[in-house]
């Protein structure tokens, strides 16, 4: 009985169908994986069937004649209502997150993407294999998403849109094998080596051959399970690896496990010297311990995005903008500008302004600050965050894709998408690495073969096992797994997979000021009266900037105000009032008053008069933050040069300097010379810029590492390489040591594995390593590998 090209299925006796595929005639198994491979073939994409590392799944239905339910089902993906529900409206069209079931491999993903990419007004498509997540970008009025989607059922897999439920369980499904397979070979192993010892000490104590016989199938039995399901990952590698000659690890290691098995179980039937299942199923628990534990730190990452956004509530309390009533509606038909009501122990739905009621916001899941935030009237909040102590309404401001922590999940997934420069790095070591121990094993075997044949094969499988790659395959992915979610577990998150070997070059660190190192809100720092008392022309001034909308007006905090009539304000310069009967002007010193006095000092000062008679002096400053300095002073001794660029007057932008001790700071900058000074530094110096505004955005798109405060615009926060989610300047020295220790450890992982492997080498070529050991000795470098990059887990305060 012949098996089913496409699915791999058993042909039945009465089916006869084939199909030419790649220059064969091939059997298939029903009608419907004649028509998926028709579909395949007549699209040009029989390729599909070279790369594949696993048979497809049977589907469900043909590409022709998909069910009427499923046609209509398909059809309301065209609706308008459900498109804007579903989709993110581009500048270019329309974008969509998918998640695909029925993927097996990555040759699956590439036909996946091939056929989307065919049609017309498809811009972009990126299948992520590890999350089965399908981003789509695409011109609605020129192919319908319908047309799209259909397309993939046709292809035997199911799309559905994206959602953390579906993910989450794609990941714990998978994580669920992981652990089932890494059991087994537990269990295997330990058995195992039980019926292996006698067999090593067996001349010693008087075994009987009867015995020996017993143990060698004992042995057999328990590892053919083993192998035929533990390491079924391996063979399945090794095969695509075959089929696209792509070497990866995965090729010394099937041959190996693959070949001391069926050694080992030659030797068994034909009474030979030596069988090593024990270290069949050593070799296979340990690779798959090593990969577990790389697995669940990488998998963090995607659990984490799948969290941010399965806290979001589907209801919630709305306020009748004239009955005050509280009614429960769904999210989705909440507005902008909506009142709700947000009680104690419940997810904001939104972001919003806080219009009534004060309490305590637990943000720890956008900012991982774990201590609640109190928040007044009028502070903002995020959706996501949690109300911890007393009931709040909130205006809407951002629903949907433009909240904050869609924000984030966009940026997380491009993180996940890019690849750094090391790591592609590594694995073209870990390729040529492999290559050469190939040719080295096979140069160990035909010198053996005539020095003594029957320890060829033996010392040959010692040579692929001790050699294997595992531990410099495993050196740089974990190690930046594990640093990049500690970071984002402090709130410092990585939007780019280049910044933290980027960040160890780094020589100079450049601030923006306003947002960046200053808090953005003006106070009064300084008061110095002409004439009457200081309290009075306190009030006097904050009456009359209450009738202003210009920033200024936030530093006069002052109650009770006076009355003021007749109120005119001159832009950019002041403006002036009838304060009780008087009349008064502030602003700056030549709008005030005809020939005004010289100011105190330098700085932004501002002057209140009445007619031509100053009065008082008012000294305006953009508040530092708290740990401005700090930071400053860290970075320095970390040996970063810290230099500021603002917008600002020249006079203000020294103050800042001088209090934070910069020995360089530029004012009066616009966006264009921003960039030109950042275009003039040297790319070896790897600088970095640090910022919040629009009018950062090209600077910061154009440094070598961007960082955007968590106070930034979202313009700022997409064109940043990393994101301060918890708004301080602080984390940025423990950016720094994370980044740096990263390094360490990635240096530290790859020259243990080279030396370990070349070290280990001529001992397995002379005989010296028997396979089991050989199996002990490259498990144990791949778990050194990965518990050195598991420190990095804990970042260092």
């Amino acid at each position: 009985m012949t098996d089913c090209f496409h699915c791999g299925a058993s042909v039945p006796h009465n089916v006869q169908i084939q199909l030419d595929i790649l220059g064969d005639a091939r059997d298939l198994c029903c009608v419907g994986c004649e028509a998926v491979a028709t579909a395949i073939v007549q699209s040009g994409s029989e390729s599909f069937y070279r790369y594949r590392t696993d048979v497809s799944e049977t589907p469900e239905f043909t590409p022709a004649s998909l069910p009427q339910s499923m046609q209509m089902e398909l059809s309301l993906y065209d609706n308008q209502d459900v498109l804007d529900e579903l989709t993110e409206t581009t500048t270019s069209g329309r974008q969509i997150s998918l998640i695909i079931e029925g993927i097996t491999c990555a040759a699956c993903a590439w036909l996946i993407e091939k056929q989307l990419k065919q049609f017309s007004g498809v811009e972009f498509v990126n299948l992520n294999l590890s999350q089965h997540k399908l981003q789509l970008r695409w011109q609605q009025d020129i192919t319908p998403l319908s047309e799209l989607i259909n397309r993939i059922y046709a292809l035997g897999f199911k799309a559905q849109p994206y959602s953390p439920d579906l993910a989450q369980q794609q990941l714990e499904s998978e994580q669920k094998k992981a652990t089932q397979r890494l059991g087994l070979a537990a269990l295997g192993m330990m058995q195992a080596v039980m019926f292996a010892l006698p067999l090593y000490v067996g001349d010693w104590g008087g075994i009987l051959a009867k015995y020996e016989t017993y143990f060698r199938f004992a042995s057999l039995i328990i590892t053919t399970p083993v192998v035929l399901y533990s390491a079924r990952p391996f063979f399945v590698a090794f095969w695509r690896d075959l089929k696209t000659r792509h070497l990866t690890m995965d090729v010394p290691v099937a041959i190996a496990i693959g070949g001391a098995y069926l050694a080992s179980i030659w030797s068994t039937f034909s009474l030979g010297d030596e069988v090593y299942f024990d270290a069949v199923c050593m070799f296979t628990f340990f690779l798959l311990a090593g990969r577990f534990l790389e697995s669940r730190a990488r998998l963090k990452n995607c659990e984490a995005g799948n969290q941010l956004a399965s806290v979001m509530p589907r209801s919630t309390l709305r306020i009748h903008p004239k009955e005050k009533t509280e009614t429960v509606v769904p999210v989705s038909q909440l507005k902008i500008g909506d009142h709700i009501r947000i009680l104690p122990g419940s997810t904001l739905v939104a972001d919003g302004i806080i219009v009534e009621g004060h309490s305590s916001i637990d943000e720890s899941i956008i900012t991982g600050e774990f201590l609640p935030i109190q928040k007044q009237l009028g502070d903002r909040v995020i959706g996501g965050s949690l109300n911890v102590e007393s009931p709040i309404t909130l205006q809407i401001t951002a629903l949907d894709k433009d909240m904050q922590i869609s924000t984030v999940m966009s940026l997380l997934d491009r993180a996940t998408a890019d690849k750094p420069r090391i790591a592609v790095l590594a694995d073209q070591i870990a390729q040529y690495f492999v290559a050469a121990v190939l040719i080295l094993s096979a140069l160990v075997f035909v010198s053996w073969s005539f020095i003594d044949s029957d320890k060829a094969f033996w010392i040959t499988l010692s040579v692929l096992v001790a050699t294997c790659p595992c531990a410099l395959s495993l050196a740089t992915p974990t190690a930046l797994t594990a640093a990049t979610g500690a970071l984002r577990r402090e709130g410092i998150l990585i939007t780019r997979g280049h910044v933290l070997q980027t960040l160890t070059r780094s020589k100079r660190i450049i601030f923006d000021k306003t947002g960046t190192l200053t808090l953005g809100q003006l106070n009064i720092e300084k008061i110095v009266t002409l004439k009457g008392r200081e309290e009075d022309a306190l009030q006097i001034a904050a009456s009359l900037e209450a009738h202003s909308q210009h920033p200024i007006a936030s530093a006069f905090d002052y109650s009770p105000l006076l009355t003021v009539a007749q109120v005119q304000a001159q832009t950019g310069a002041g403006l002036q009032g009838e304060v009780e009967g008087h009349e008064y002007k502030i602003g700056l010193a030549s709008y005030v008053i005809d020939q005004p006095p010289k100011a105190p000092d330098n700085g932004h000062w501002i002057l209140l008069a009445s007619g031509q008679t100053a009065l008082a002096w008012f000294l305006l400053s953009d508040q530092l933050r708290p740990d401005a300095a700090s930071t400053i002073a860290a970075l320095k001794k970390s040996g970063l040069d810290c230099e500021m660029l603002s917008g600002d007057h020249s006079e203000q932008v020294q103050l800042i300097a001088n209090k934070l001790q910069l020995a360089k700071a530029q004012g009066a900058i616009n966006p264009a010379g921003k960039l030109n000074y950042i275009s003039t530094l040297s790319q070896k110096d790897a600088t970095i810029m640090v910022g919040d505004g629009i009018n950062d955005v090209p600077v910061l798109a154009q440094a070598p590492v961007s960082i955007a405060v968590g106070s930034a615009s979202d313009l700022a926060k997409t064109h940043a390489d990393v994101i301060l989610m918890a708004n301080q300047l602080q984390h940025l020295p423990r950016l720094m040591t994370q980044a740096r220790r990263t390094a360490r450890v990635i240096k530290q992982n790859l020259v243990w594995a080279l030396l370990y492997n070349t070290s280990v080498l001529p001992l397995a070529a002379l005989g010296l390593l028997p396979p089991y050991m050989a199996a002990i000795g490259m498990s144990f470098s791949s778990l050194v590998v990965v518990f050195n990059a598991l420190r990095l887990n804990k970042l260092q305060t």
